[in-house]
């Protein structure tokens, strides 16, 4: 199929059962509009798809892995050019359990969390297989754009409809619509909930420019012009300026969170919002047939907004959007939240300085830290980073050009010091500058043939020139990846710039050129934007207007809410998020809670590398416990536990691995906890102890 197929295929196209095996189409109630307060069914594009899962050979949480298999070898496709829908799922689930979760031996698997622990003994007997129905369904937003959200509502056959319970588990980063399996998913489906999951409009969105494919609901690799099921996504690109960027940019892939032109964390709250009325809709079609049924309704359920990093901001925002009362509590870990300029308060660390200009955007931090964290990181020897270094000397972006200069202009931005151990290696490892790129795109609603900053994505051969993506990378990116490049062998391009081979494309961590492209757009941007109040056609001045549509506004309305955050998260700085959040929502006097984990940070996954395991522990400890105390909060009415800093106790070295984590190195939240361990709010200073 040619370039022509990019544009062809219409938005209207139904999704047509597939798989009989697993999914079929489930028509029951289509006519019924009581489900909801409003119509949820005009968002829903195409069927919506059913699933049953008898807990044996499949299941809701683990894919029919169990526990076993979720700390196993990764499943494989029989035929990877050519998986079938099941194998995706199971894949799919297998990658985003472990993305967020550490299931190496020792570090609490098994032990502190899992399918197993806390479950019953029938649980056990699966292996932590959960037995249920799912449905998935494609939603179209308001403006039949880009903006297709992937949902998935499972009801465990523990659900009790005289007890109804919902969760939300919108994806975390830009992950597909298992993005949260391990996290708010695994929760809920233990506690009987019914969990509704999104991918919030980024999830595996990507397009093939050079051979118009893409993917729907179910991850099928298809081709865009000849398909009958919906996609995913499809850019909006006029032909000759298609064919025109191919021509001097062949083999290039647009991703849906960076090129829908249509900035959708602006709709993140909204989309968690859908979901949960998608899953009344549903939880009543499914049990209308059963004797005595009582419809379930937001008044007689009890609903958790929750979720991890950019799912625990959605979660936060549908809270703030929430206006009918779909929800009723809210508990986030980490979350990508970004708060509007409150400078009423100040935040303090312990003796250390009180920082007033604390609640700076995502983009805002992730731009300074890409451009300044190579420098910082150098060490002798480094010379990649060394040259970093030079480069911001050369371009007076430092005086001295030293790693200590940086790494003080870089503390001075807000990061606290606990964030620096893990910058370098984020740094190293691609993290800032991805994000960076894939946010400057999103916000400024660039296309992809904008080239922003002279950055592309592509697969990219032994000499780093772009080159077609290798057939079973392409099949498999459903499963296997992370929503956003570097990722399936797509790679971050920054177009002309080559390394030490005689490409003409080269991954751009050491690219200082172009980091200072993005972070010009921040800083041009931010100044035109507060001058002339927004608008323009400029990169920056969009971007600026881009990052304000996504601020929260830290009222939730009433709704009892938690947030747990470890203190050496250096992705999502505590400063420019949870707690200038959480300072803000005391300023409106919500109902809140905050707690800081020492010793964690924001990929628990990274923790069965030895140096991680030795250096910190499992923040998902505590979102558990976050979850728990705010239900028993909601149905016993429980105090929620006083704010507070959560000190833990490194593992530590050993050989030939470190021990094994206990209860001892992470505390619980204490119900009491001492003095000099709350987190106060007093004469306009949120006091965060050491």
């Amino acid at each position: 199929m040619g370039r022509a197929a990019a544009t062809a295929v219409s938005a209207l196209c139904l999704i047509i059962g597939t798989t009989p095996a697993a999914y079929s189409e489930d028509d029951r109630g289509r006519d019924d509009r009581r489900d909801g307060r409003d119509r949820i069914e005009r968002h829903v594009t195409g069927k919506i798809l059913r699933a049953d899962y008898d807990g044996y050979s499949d299941d809701l949480l683990t894919a029919g892995l169990g526990a076993a298999g979720l700390a196993g070898p990764a499943p494989q496709a029989a035929n990877p050019s050519s998986p079938t829908t099941e194998e995706l799922r199971r894949i799919a689930i297998y990658n985003n359990y472990r993305a967020l979760v550490d299931v190496s031996a020792g570090g609490g698997y098994g032990t502190l969390y899992g399918p197993l622990v806390g479950a019953g003994e029938k649980a056990q007997e699966r292996d932590g297989k959960i037995p249920g129905t799912e449905y998935l369904a494609l939603l179209d937003g308001d403006d039949g754009g880009n903006s297709r959200i992937t949902v998935a509502v499972q009801i465990p056959d523990s659900f009790r409809p005289d007890k109804p319970c919902m969760v939300t588990a919108t994806s975390s980063g830009s992950r597909g619509v298992y993005g949260a399996i391990g996290t708010a998913g695994e929760w809920g489906l233990k506690k009987g909930c019914a969990v509704v999951y999104n991918d919030k409009g980024t999830g595996t969105g990507f397009f093939d420019l050079e051979n118009g494919k893409s993917y729907t609901v179910q991850g099928e690799h298809v081709e865009a012009s000849g398909s009958s099921k919906p996609l995913n996504f499809q850019p909006r690109i006029q032909q000759r300026e298609l064919d025109r960027y191919l021509e001097d940019s062949p083999d290039r892939w647009a991703i849906k969170h960076a090129h829908s032109r249509e900035n959708p964390e602006a709709d993140w709250g909204t989309d968690t919002l859908r979901s949960v009325q998608l899953g009344f809709h549903l939880l009543n079609r499914h049990f209308a047939g059963d004797k005595g049924f009582r419809r379930i309704t937001p008044e007689n359920t009890v609903v958790i907004a929750s979720s991890v990093s950019n799912g625990g901001a959605a979660a936060l925002r549908a809270a703030e959007e929430d206006r009918r009362g779909w929800i009723d509590g809210v508990a986030v870990s980490e979350p990508n939240v970004n708060p509007k300029r409150d400078r009423s308060f100040k935040i303090q660390q312990g003796n250390g300085p009180a920082l007033a200009e604390h609640g700076r955007p995502l983009y805002d931090y992730i731009s300074f830290y890409t451009l300044y964290e190579g420098c910082a990181a150098a060490v002798p020897g480094n010379t990649r980073a060394l040259q970093v270094c030079t480069d911001l000397k050369a371009r007076g972006l430092l005086n001295e050009g030293t790693p200590a200069e940086a790494q003080k202009l870089i503390q001075d931005y807000g990061i606290v010091p606990e964030q620096n151990a893990l910058a370098a290696f984020y740094w190293s490892a691609n993290v800032y500058q991805s994000v960076t790129v894939a946010y400057a795109n999103a916000y400024s609603k660039a296309s992809v043939t904008d080239n922003l900053c002279g950055f592309s994505y592509a697969f990219a051969d032994a000499t780093d020139r772009p080159a077609p993506l290798p057939r079973t990378n392409a099949e498999l990116a459903f499963a296997q990846s992370n929503g956003v490049p570097p990722t399936i062998g797509i790679q971050l391009i920054r177009n002309g710039v080559s390394t030490t081979t005689v490409g003409g494309a080269a991954a751009p961590m050491a690219d200082v050129d172009g980091a200072a492209c993005l972070r010009s757009l921040w800083t041009a941007g931010d100044r035109d934007h507060q001058r002339r109040g927004g608008g323009g056609k400029s990169p920056a001045r969009r971007l600026a207007k881009g990052v304000e549509e996504v601020l929260a506004t830290a009222n939730l309305r009433g709704k009892p809410a938690v947030i747990v955050h470890g203190r050496a998260d250096a992705l999502i700085a505590v400063n420019h998020s949870s707690r200038s959040y959480y300072g803000s929502a005391l300023r409106q006097k919500q109902n809140i809670r905050y707690y800081e984990v020492t010793n964690a940070h924001h990929l628990d996954a990274f923790n069965a590398l030895p140096a991680f395991a030795a250096a910190y522990v499992p923040l998902h400890v505590y979102f558990n416990e976050g979850l728990d105390y705010l239900y028993d909060h909601l149905t016993k009415g429980d105090a929620l536990p006083p704010s507070q800093v959560v000190h833990t106790v490194p593992r530590e070295t050993g050989v030939p691995a470190p021990p094994a984590i206990t209860r001892d190195n992470v505390p619980p939240i204490a119900k009491k906890p001492r003095k000099e361990d709350r987190i106060t709010f007093r004469e306009s200073v949120l006091r965060i102890p050491n």
